[in-house]
């Protein structure tokens, strides 16, 4: 085994590894909340709340 570790504990560590993983992807979707849903439409260019405001509004003005 790697590093002179046996087996058993190889897969200890491995398990305890992918289970961190796992509950830290899942505390950040928690603290975030991001919105998983696909649009039917792509939204046009200002409408997508990422969008810098500032753009938003030198993007009227130019209009």
């Amino acid at each position: 085994m790697p590093a002179g570790v046996s087996w058993p504990r190889y897969l200890r560590l491995l398990g305890a590894s992918v289970l961190a993983m796992f509950a830290g992807a899942q505390a950040v979707h928690q603290y975030y909340l991001p919105d998983l849903s696909i649009p039917e439409v792509p939204p046009k260019p200002g409408e997508l709340q990422t969008e810098l405001q500032g753009y938003k509004i030198r993007e009227k003005e130019s209009q």
